[in-house]
């Protein structure tokens, strides 16, 4: 992505974080960027096209974390770990991304839905990964969606929660207060 559009980009996830994709206009986007309509346009036809960037970007980041951080743990534990350890990570270094995406994860609007797509593709994932567990004697048997989702959204909701508290986050004491609990909650050993 070149530097211009890396700008607007930036720009459109900070106003769509702070006042909703539907109250960001393209006019502020390019003001706040110190950009033209016309760079926008070149780059963007419309500001539907930002969103889906941004949502191709924020579940691929996560979905290359997850695919380079499991491929050579040897158990499901490792990589249910691995999978928290990067939601963490993702979230408090792209706040505005996860709020954004998160915001616009409920509705039957076709962005909504384009949203709720892209974020089952990324819980299909964990659901993989708990069903191995599962398999393999791991974790306890339950519902796979359920237990997938519930990684996510436990990760998700409390994080995003305290970020918005302004209360500074130790990734490794989170990191550590989730094994200690949703890893140990689903494991047998």
């Amino acid at each position: 992505m070149n530097k211009t559009k890396r700008r607007i980009f930036n720009t459109a996830i900070r106003i769509f974080s702070e006042k909703g994709y539907d109250n960001a206009s393209i006019e502020e986007i390019t003001a706040t960027a110190g950009v033209a309509k016309g760079s926008l346009y070149y780059h963007f036809s419309k500001k539907e096209d930002i969103f889906d960037l941004l949502l191709k970007e924020g579940i691929g980041l996560l979905l290359n974390n997850i695919e380079i951080k499991t491929k050579n743990a040897t158990t499901a534990t490792e990589k249910i770990k691995a999978v928290i350890l990067i939601q963490i990570k993702v979230i408090v270094k792209y706040e505005e991304l996860a709020n954004v995406i998160l915001s616009q994860f409920w509705g039957s609007d076709p962005r909504n839905i384009k949203c709720k797509n892209a974020v089952f593709e990324y819980i299909k994932v964990i659901e993989e990964i708990v069903k191995e567990g599962i398999d393999n004697g791991e974790f306890y048997d339950g519902d796979i969606e359920a237990i997938a989702s519930g990684i996510f959204g436990v990760t998700c909701s409390s994080l995003i929660y305290r970020l918005k508290r302004n209360k500074d986050v130790d990734v490794q004491r989170v990191y550590q207060g989730f094994i200690d609990t949703v890893v140990r909650g689903i494991s047998k050993k």
